[in-house]
């Protein structure tokens, strides 16, 4: 089962529809959308400060989402994909964005819309990533311009993936748990 734990009080609230993987952890000041997955081994940890998602959020397994205590808060926004093991920290993530595997946004950065984050990609505090864009490397920078094309072929298509995907473990108990 899921750890979902409240903090002085505060407990995580889930939209509609969304899928919370056994395994994952959720803990305080979370709000999510409708249509989110926080999948395996992700944790999402609004214990220090607020985290806030928008509709079709998927925190893919292994991810972290944080924030700093009194600083800074993670506002994540609709039709975004946090890929495995990739950690965001106190930010801001718009509408469309893609964070690749392995990625990790610092506090303080903002990441525009329709926006993809490469795989291991290191965005510094601060940074603020223009809309439409790729980042990637250490330190993150931006490394061309992206396509409508390649907004709706990338970025809607895994977030709409990982609502289809969610389906497939909704309703399911663990094997030892039967």
């Amino acid at each position: 089962m899921a750890v979902i734990m409240h903090v002085n009080g505060v407990y995580p609230g889930f939209g509609e529809d969304c899928f919370i993987a056994p395994n994952a952890t959720v803990v305080g000041d979370v709000q999510t959308g409708n249509q989110c997955s926080i999948w395996f081994n992700a944790v999402v940890r609004g214990d220090v400060n607020s985290i806030r998602m928008g509709h079709k959020v998927n925190v893919q397994d292994g991810a972290v989402i944080h924030a700093t205590f009194e600083k800074t808060k993670a506002i994540i926004g609709n039709n975004v994909s946090i890929g495995h093991n990739a950690i965001v920290h106190g930010c801001t993530l718009h509408d469309n964005v893609l964070i690749g595997m392995g990625a990790i946004v610092m506090d303080n950065a903002v990441v525009h819309s329709n926006t993809i984050i490469a795989a291991g990609a290191v965005v510094l505090e601060n940074t603020v990533c223009e809309e439409g864009s790729i980042y990637a490397g250490v330190p993150a920078k931006k490394v061309k311009d992206i396509s409508a094309a390649l907004v709706h072929g990338e970025i809607d298509r895994i977030a709409n993936n990982y609502i289809k995907y969610a389906g497939w473990f909704k309703g399911q108990q663990p094997l030892e748990d039967k």
